[in-house]
């Protein structure tokens, strides 16, 4: 059985807890806004009780800058949807993101193929002066759309505070899109500027986009302008009307910055659903809210400020990249990696010793594969510097926590946070103050009234059930793009338990205060009436030495449903009834009889989306022989062919 989930792996240091940002919060908090004092779950308490206090003290003591807070904190009270935040103040975003010294080196930039660059605060501001002039000159006023088909290099950043300083509406996808996916999200927000790269560097290849580029902006007749961004070649080859970056900025250079501050709730960002099951939801984001919940979750959640080094291993179309960058509003110096972050295998550590990470973010994917291959970077590379490592994309078994504290580092906060596109942020995270117990979420983020309920919509105090949050929170969509009533807004959101957010994963409160997430409720597995979520399965079975990756789906089977396993093994493995035999027990040992799938088959590969989640509904329904939507927001579309396979299962 291992050790226990729930096991305390991590405990900060007096001194540490003493200097964090969030201990000096609690101590405002109680001298200015009523706060009446106690540990780190009374301060969550007091945050969801007293949400205008709360917000107003994020706002004060991150040190926002803008023409507010304003008497007027929260309007509408806890209507949900319809809250209104800071109604009468107004900011900017970029503006907010660029504050402090000139000379403090604030981007620093690797490539997969050798580039790399760094800017200081003050280049980098001058940069976004010219890019907004630029956009300027292009007619690009408060409110349209700049579109980037990017890797994450730092024209990406530019490009995204150039357009924020004007109060246009930046919206993103990563080149390894496909030409129809793109289109899919673009074309329905129909962008004044398309910003493209040449291509993208990935897996010891270049990738050209070049074509793409000019067919998108074909297809896309809002597109006054196609800036392109060269990536493979110094100086690429233009389709027809386009210009090159450095061509497009070179004349705006020495522009005065300009910040067009905005009422709180003016949009900021476009960002996307998945789109494999229809068009992908268009969610607008705004900037106060999107500035206020990043300022929280930095500061108080991850102690970041000035002398940090903070890198996400994140691609431009995954709301990790958005969060990565307003890391900058701290004062931190954020860490870019575009490219394979495998090939070579030390990349990321080589990466983090060198500039001296002190805060690691990536997905549990990517850290059970370091496990898996063996690595210790404890051993090969120092890594005095790193305090924490930060994990997001699904949950973080409870071996790769284990792999953690032997192979990276003994005093780290290790922090699997979870929340989604769909709020830019996070419902659950970490906390610099708080214990890391093995296979758990430390808390509950600040001023987010999260909760597990029953399927009736009843607060569950323990038990596995839905996530949802009962109040309204600033980072919360200001809508989706073209819904005019809101209905397609509260049919993804709050149809299910009416004023409350239910946000589709199945979880789990533990009585420390922290969580546990046990997959997406949409694709929970319910065999002889028992909810199981996959994430239980994941568990255990990534677990065997075999296996390097799995996806679990129901099937259903004479009015019951029985669990289907299907996994991918390590080169030049063959599934054997011995191995099958292995998991079956290891499952019903470990987790109940439930848990044992009625068939283990071996696959290729497993469906992923481009930002790398596993899609486990799209699997089901492929096997189920029923159509699958929208195939362009897969990574690889023809390894959900393999799943409609005539007799793939024996029953």
């Amino acid at each position: 059985m291992g050790r226990p989930v729930g096991e305390i792996l991590w405990r900060p240091r007096p001194d540490r807890v003493a200097a964090a940002c969030v201990t000096a919060f609690a101590a405002a908090a109680t001298r200015r806004a009523g706060f009446a004092g106690g540990d780190h779950e009374a301060l969550w308490a007091w945050s969801v009780a007293r949400p205008e206090s709360f917000w107003r003290l994020v706002w004060e003591e991150c040190g926002l800058v803008g023409d507010g807070p304003g008497d007027i904190i929260l309007a509408d009270g806890d209507r949900m949807p319809g809250a209104r935040w800071f109604p009468t103040a107004r900011l900017n975003y970029a503006e907010n993101l660029l504050q402090g010294p000139d000379a403090d080196e604030v981007l620093v930039f690797r490539e997969e193929g050798g580039r790399s660059a760094r800017l200081a605060r003050g280049q980098l501001r001058s940069l976004v002066a010219a890019a907004a002039s630029a956009l300027a000159a292009e007619g690009v006023r408060p409110g349209d759309r700049v579109a980037g088909y990017l890797p994450n290099v730092p024209e990406t950043v530019v490009a995204m505070l150039g357009a924020a300083s004007l109060g246009a509406v930046w919206t993103s996808c990563s080149p390894d899109f496909g030409r129809a996916g793109v289109l899919d999200r673009f074309g329905q927000v129909a962008p004044t500027v398309l910003v493209a790269g040449d291509g993208y560097r990935y897996g010891g290849k270049g990738h050209e986009r070049l074509a793409a580029a000019a067919d998108l902006r074909a297809a896309l007749p809002s597109v006054r302008r196609l800036v392109v961004v060269p990536v493979l070649a110094a100086r690429p080859a233009l389709p027809d009307g386009a210009v090159a970056w450095d061509d497009w900025l070179r004349p705006h250079l020495g522009a005065p910055a300009a910040w067009s501050r905005q009422p709180f709730d003016h949009p900021l960002f476009i960002m996307y659903s998945s789109g494999t099951t229809g068009l992908p939801k268009c969610m607008v984001h705004s900037a106060g809210g999107t500035l206020l919940q990043h300022a929280k979750e930095h500061r108080l959640h991850c102690d970041l400020g000035p002398g940090d080094r903070f890198f996400y291993f994140t691609t431009c179309g995954w709301m990790m990249w958005n969060w990565l960058v307003s890391g900058l509003a701290t004062g931190a110096a954020i860490m870019l990696y575009d490219g394979h972050p495998l090939q070579p295998v030390q990349t990321v550590w080589d990466y983090a010793r060198d500039e001296r990470f002190t805060v690691l973010g990536t997905s549990a994917k990517w850290l059970a594969a370091c496990a898996k291959l063996g690595l210790c970077p404890r051993r090969t590379h120092g890594l005095a510097a790193l305090r924490a490592v930060l994990s997001t994309g699904s949950p973080l078994l409870p071996e790769t926590f284990d792999w953690v504290y032997e192979d990276v580092g003994a005093d780290l906060q290790l922090s699997s946070i979870s929340g989604g596109t769909d709020i830019i942020s996070c419902f659950a995270l970490g906390s610099p103050v708080l214990p890391v117990r093995r296979g758990e979420l430390q808390t509950r983020g600040l001023g987010m009234a999260v909760e597990v309920r029953d399927e009736s919509g009843r607060p569950l105090p323990a038990g596995r059930g839905e996530l949802a949050c009962a109040r309204p929170f600033p980072s919360m969509p200001t809508g989706f793009w073209d819904d005019p009533d809101g209905r397609r807004y509260h049919q993804a959101y709050f149809a299910r338990f009416d004023g409350i957010w239910c946000h589709g994963d199945f979880a789990e409160l533990t009585d420390s205060g922290g969580l546990v997430i046990h997959g997406r409720s949409d694709t929970v597995l319910n065999p002889g009436g028992v909810r199981i979520g996959t994430a239980e399965i994941y568990r255990v079975v990534e677990r065997a030495p075999e296996v390097a990756e799995c996806v679990a789906v129901g099937v259903d089977v004479g009015g019951d449903q029985r669990i289907a396993l299907f996994v991918v093994l390590r080169d030049g493995l063959v599934l054997s009834p011995e191995l099958v035999a292995r998991l079956k027990a290891d499952l019903r040992r470990e987790e109940s009889p439930r848990h044992v799938p009625a068939w283990i088959v071996q696959a290729p590969a497993i469906p992923r989306t481009i930002s790398g989640k596993i899609v486990e509904k799209a699997v089901a329904l492929a096997l189920a022989g029923l159509p699958v939507d929208n195939l362009d927001a897969l990574a690889d579309p023809t390894a959900l062919e393999w799943f409609r396979r005539p007799g793939l299962l024996n029953t």
